[in-house]
């Protein structure tokens, strides 16, 4: 596999609080990466570095270099909307907005120029499609997207990202808020995405990380302490800390 997102010698700074110390990471195209770790160890920081969601953050600063398809994406000239187009965001509750399921999908769409509506309404379905939802969907089109159940609106939402076309999918713990039926079908869902997407996913869950993830990052206090083939990382890890925090021993 390609490499598709590169992290190089990133630190991130809150003010005069260092959050995360020299990540190195090598994202490959049409695989999963799970970043696991324990609450407050820099993960979702970093999965916000990618899409630049930490400019929004006063006070955030960013050393080091990230690229897509070796462009820079923190360089003066690039175009975040553009970045945010190719490198879509699933959050950890599910977030539709108050509007109908239909309109959902076709906002992001219409926001980049596409206003034919046939051409709408087959991105509209072959997103839910693609997000295993259509079938539960098809015949509610119209109804709004908040009278649905929680795992059907982070399949949506699953559907949102879809329709824009993105080429890396970031999950930010997309099934902490889910039964373990739509927790299920979301882990279902992304093994299939990764044929067509790369899927960054921050987890809680370690069986989620180790059924799902093609490699692994273990964060700890913003450090990356190892990074490799998921099975490496839950069955033989290099380092103690690892082994520690996958066999439950902390964390």
């Amino acid at each position: 596999m390609q490499s598709k997102m590169n992290v190089k010698d990133l630190d991130l700074y809150y003010g005069d609080f260092k959050a995360l110390h020299n990540i190195n990471l090598d994202i490959r195209e049409n695989e999963i990466l799970s970043f696991i770790g324990p609450s407050g160890c820099g993960k979702s920081t970093l999965l916000k570095c990618l899409n630049r969601m930490n400019d929004l953050v006063v006070g955030c600063r960013i050393d080091g270099d990230i690229t897509l398809d070796g462009e820079d994406i923190y360089a003066k000239n690039y175009d975040v909307n553009k970045l945010r187009k190719r490198v879509g965001m699933v959050f950890q509750q599910p977030n539709p907005f108050p509007m109908s399921i239909y309109e959902n999908i076709a906002y992001g769409p219409k926001t980049h120029g596409i206003k034919n509506k046939a051409e709408l309404d087959e991105i509209v379905e072959s997103s839910l499609k693609q997000a295993a939802i259509w079938d539960e969907v098809k015949d509610d089109l119209k109804k709004s997207a908040l009278s649905i159940s929680g795992g059907q609106q982070q399949r949506l939402c699953i559907a949102r990202a879809i329709a824009v076309n993105p080429e890396v999918i970031l999950m930010d713990e997309p099934t902490s808020a889910l039964d373990p039926i739509s927790t299920g079908k979301i882990e279902d869902l992304a093994q299939e995405l990764k044929e067509q997407y790369t899927i960054v996913i921050v987890t809680h869950n370690m069986q989620q990380a180790s059924r799902i993830s093609d490699k692994t990052a273990f964060f700890l206090q913003g450090i990356i302490v190892e990074y490799g083939n998921t099975i490496d990382i839950f069955t033989n890890p290099r380092e103690e800390k690892t082994e520690l925090y996958v066999t439950g021993r902390f964390g």
